[in-house]
């Protein structure tokens, strides 16, 4: 594994054969992390305060797409999924988000904002065993995001959040399917920590942007903030300008959360 320092790594872009080059007037940026990270909050934090600056900004979520909610819903419910099918069906949701959402408002300049993207299922997928080389073929459609944040912290702390907040681990966030243990509580700090392995394997290949998330959150903010702004500064103020001009923000009125 790699070592986790507490300072933010600034590296280079995804390998440009991974994904598809971003060439619309949009921005995406996006987070990713286990579960209990805060990175949903930092994102949530993020969007706001590019809105405070008249930019146009949409928001997308993991496994939110209509075309496959039910599904998805039924077959946890159920406990039917094995590690293939889930794959899967991640993919369809995030393709069918790519293709109705996330690419239309690029296209349209707005920045959009994404917690979690591929990286999500190149560490959980691969996690639960499925090929890595078949999952990053499976996501290849992806377009390149011009920002990637990686917020990174133990999983006993991710565990002590996640306990902190509601009741019960969910089954499939534990790896229960994979039988790792009958304890709920130690199937998640293994599956967890088997994902934090390989976002850690990642860190450097994709150029994430890693902020330490067991600080302050007003500290992680801000590491955030600075990093857009140094990395995306010029473009933002483009998008700004061109908000002005339209006068009311359309996009963001139209798709503010998807």
């Amino acid at each position: 594994m790699r070592s986790r320092g507490s300072s933010p790594t600034h590296s280079n872009s995804p390998p440009a054969s991974l994904f598809v080059p971003n060439r619309f007037k949009g921005k995406l940026i996006v987070v990713e992390g286990i579960d209990g990270s805060g990175k949903s909050t930092q994102m949530s934090l993020l969007s706001h305060w590019l809105r405070s600056q008249m930019i146009a900004v949409a928001f997308s979520e993991w496994n939110s797409s209509p075309l496959v909610h039910e599904t998805m819903q039924r077959g946890k419910k159920k406990k039917m999924f094995t590690p293939t099918t889930f794959s899967l069906l991640h993919a369809t949701d995030f393709a069918d988000r790519m293709e109705r959402y996330i690419l239309p408002l690029l296209k349209a300049g707005a920045v959009v904002c994404a917690d979690r993207y591929a990286y999500t299922a190149f560490a959980r997928d691969v996690a639960r065993g499925v090929d890595r080389r078949w999952v990053r073929n499976l996501y290849s459609f992806a377009l390149r995001p011009n920002l990637s944040f990686y917020f990174r912290v133990p999983s006993e702390v991710a565990l002590g959040r996640i306990l902190g907040g509601r009741n019960a681990i969910k089954y499939y966030e534990a790896g229960m399917d994979l039988g790792l243990s009958h304890d709920v509580e130690e199937s998640f700090r293994i599956f967890q920590g088997r994902i934090l392995d390989e976002y850690e394997a990642m860190t450097q290949e994709m150029g994430f942007n890693v902020i330490d998330a067991t600080l302050s959150i007003e500290a992680q903010q801000q590491q955030m903030r600075d990093i857009v702004q140094k990395k995306l500064g010029k473009n933002l103020q483009a998008v700004a300008l061109r908000t002005l001009e339209r006068g009311t923000p359309s996009v963001e009125e139209t798709a503010a959360v998807l």
